[in-house]
């Protein structure tokens, strides 16, 4: 068994286990209705969209969280803009938005010293950098995800389901959908130093898809997504000291890699069912 405690000698590795699992509760909580309610793109969108607050803020000097959370309200604002301010449909604001934001981003990351080191430290993370701060801070992020979840538990369940009836039934959609938004945000700006901008997709969008394919009722699939991206996150970080990889790359990969060979399976099963 040493293969498996090795990874977790050290302090910093227990930290980094400790930060990435409790990352990886927030964003399969979240990106449950993420994936229920096909934000995907949107989900995508914001992730890069924080980008130039977290480099105004590494530029400037202050808090990167405050940085991306600023960022991704104002990304949001903007989305919201374009569509009401215009004909043409949410996608095309968030378009024009993901790429305006990430380029605004890189040109912002350029004008420091350590260029490259600074963007690699924001789209790829620092898993082994995560902090007793870090810890507390993605704590308190799993527990709003958890409590968000179960407080707009039906509305966020018949908006993914048909907008309309929400609408009819005095839901709110347009309020969940902002709230869900907030916590899709709540999600990238809390697991962005665990597994960076770029990676924290595949947790946000890898366990919620894998666990739809085996799993029925939501609570379920937002349970099984949660013990898939636990498993991604300490799969990940043995795998990637063992075979000397990027851990917080490996950690993302892990659950796209487990969505399609559960894929596959029930492909070969259901063949195998309607051939008998």
């Amino acid at each position: 068994m040493d293969w498996l405690t090795e990874p977790f000698a050290l302090a910093l590795q227990q930290r980094a286990l400790l930060g990435g699992l409790l990352a990886s509760v927030t964003t399969s909580i979240v990106g449950t209705w993420v994936v229920l309610r096909g934000m995907s793109f949107i989900g995508d969108a914001l992730i890069h969209g924080v980008i130039p607050g977290i480099a105004l803020a590494l530029l400037l000097g202050f808090d990167p969280v405050l940085g991306a959370t600023v960022a991704a309200i104002v990304m949001i604002g903007g989305i919201n803009l374009v569509h009401r301010q215009t004909t043409f449909s949410e996608d095309t604001g968030i378009g024009l938005l993901f790429v305006g934001m990430l380029g605004l981003g890189v040109i912002i990351i350029s004008r420091t010293a350590s260029y490259a080191g600074s963007l690699t430290a924001i789209l790829f993370g620092d898993a082994l950098g995560v902090s007793t701060g870090d810890i507390a801070a993605l704590g308190a992020t799993a527990t709003a995800a958890a409590v968000g979840s179960v407080v707009f538990y039906r509305p966020f369940l018949v908006l993914s389901l048909d907008e309309a009836k929400a609408e009819l039934l005095g839901l709110r959609p347009r309020l969940a959908h902002l709230t869900m938004l907030a916590l899709v945000t709540l999600a990238v700006v809390g697991s962005f130093r665990t597994v960076g901008t770029l990676l924290v997709l595949g947790l946000l969008i890898g366990p919620p898809a894998a666990a739809a394919l085996i799993a029925r009722r939501v609570p379920t699939m937002m349970a099984t997504s949660v013990v898939i991206g636990m498993f991604s996150v300490v799969a990940g970080l043995v795998i990637s000291y063992h075979a000397g990889t990027a851990g917080s790359a490996t950690m993302a990969v892990i659950p796209v890699a487990l969505f399609f060979l559960l894929l596959v399976a029930r492909t070969l099963w259901e063949r195998h069912v309607s051939a008998r």
